[in-house]
């Protein structure tokens, strides 16, 4: 029997809106895979409200042309989601990105079979040739996993201000999940819609994605690591593209829109030290069984739940010690692991070089700093040149990648 007949058919679901030409380039992509089970479900969508919006009209006009090249492809892998011709657009309400995802999901899980996959794309990311056999392989092999958050590289870009900025955005990525990694949160994860898979089941377990007009990504991954475990590794990565974006209001391309205007205050460097409170905190959960204590973290869940014993519910409803500290994990999760980060910051005054620099001189011998070939005293993000930039990137790619590999041997 063909191996590929083995393995997990693929659906592939795959959201466009004004991106022609990163369009063809992943149209090439997907013809390139050296697997062939796979369906691909596009959904061009914009609201409604845009083709009366003399500002959206070029966007209207791009979305209907893109339609028209994929209807005239007349490749029976694609089924085409019209959501953006005139009369088919979002209503005022339910639109944007999460919408599309959630409409091509909800698609798909009708269709497919619970063993089959689900598949995230975006249209601006390519990928090598074995992308689909290597997630197909890796769910084949892990058949109780609930999703993959696939490992990711940001493409480099021709234009030095997109380049800085996406530098700069994917170090505060890396170093946020590498800051998660070393305290063992279960929240690790990386939420980018560009990479991410999970199983059909499990999508109809969790009652599938909750629509979100950004941020989709990131809410689903966490509801599926609240029902199971999440692959962190995978033998093929994604490539996503380098670009000012504003098609949604939280990711890539709108934090380089921001950070290059010179705001990056929603997307800071964290004190380590907050990483600390949090951690000290996990390592209590045992003891909450019988009594909670007094931490940053308890007192910050007290003020935004406003509640005067959080834990006190879960010693009620859990009747082991490892149930009740999952249940702890669940209370603080991955939201509001970063809603306590953005609330503490200011406890420890320091810039976000600073805050990197302490990072990266406790977590790294001397040898891989000397790599860097950094005067740390003199690092800013505006104004280190791009080559020391892209050091400071691949050396926390690479920490990534061994922690990715590492959570696959356990």
């Amino acid at each position: 029997m063909d191996l590929q007949e083995t393995l997990p058919f693929i659906h592939i679901a795959l959201p466009v809106q004004n991106e022609p030409q990163f369009l063809r380039r992943l149209v090439d992509c997907i013809s390139r895979q050296t697997y062939t089970r796979f369906r691909v479900y596009i959904c061009v969508n914009q609201p409604e409200l845009w083709w009366d919006d003399p500002d959206k009209s070029e966007i209207c006009l791009t979305n209907e042309m893109t339609l028209e090249w994929l209807y005239t492809l007349g490749n029976e892998t694609f089924e085409i989601i019209d959501r953006a011709s005139r009369g088919k657009g979002w209503d005022q309400k339910n639109y944007g990105i999460g919408w599309a995802r959630k409409v091509l999901m909800d698609r798909i899980s009708l269709l497919a079979f619970d063993a089959d996959l689900i598949l995230s794309l975006d249209a601006d990311t390519t990928f090598n040739e074995n992308y689909f056999l290597s997630v197909a392989l890796n769910f084949f092999n892990n058949p109780d996993a609930v999703a993959l958050s696939a490992p990711y590289f940001h493409m480099v870009s021709p234009d030095p201000r997109a380049y800085r900025a996406v530098l700069r955005y994917e170090i505060y990525m890396r170093h946020y999940q590498l800051s998660l990694w070393r305290i063992g949160s279960p929240y690790t994860f990386t939420a980018l819609g560009s990479a991410m898979a999970c199983p059909v089941w499990a999508y109809n377990a969790v009652g599938g994605m909750t629509p979100k007009t950004s941020g989709e990504d990131f809410y689903f991954l966490q509801k599926l690591r609240k029902y199971g475990r999440i692959l962190f590794w995978n033998d093929e990565k994604v490539f996503p593209e380098a670009r000012f974006s504003n098609r949604v209001f939280f990711g890539t391309g709108p934090a380089m829109i921001k950070g290059d205007s010179g705001d990056w205050s929603s997307y800071p460097i964290y004190a380590s030290e907050l990483f600390d409170e949090i951690w000290e905190t996990y390592e209590l959960f045992p003891s909450f069984f019988i009594k909670t204590q007094q931490t940053p973290v308890v007192e910050f869940l007290q003020k935004q739940l406003r509640e005067t014993d959080p834990f006190a519910p879960m010693r009620k409803n859990f009747k082991t010690v490892e149930n009740f500290i999952r249940a702890c994990h669940e209370k603080f999760d991955g939201l509001r692991i970063l809603q306590y980060l953005k609330a503490n910051q200011e406890k420890y005054p320091g810039t976000d070089e600073e805050h990197l620099v302490k990072f990266l001189l406790a977590n790294y011998d001397e040898a891989q700093l000397r790599y860097l070939e950094i005067a740390f005293s003199e690092f800013l993000f505006d104004k280190t040149p791009l080559p020391e930039l892209e050091k400071i990137r691949l050396l926390l790619f690479e920490k990534e990648e061994e922690s990715r590999f590492i959570s696959a041997l356990y």
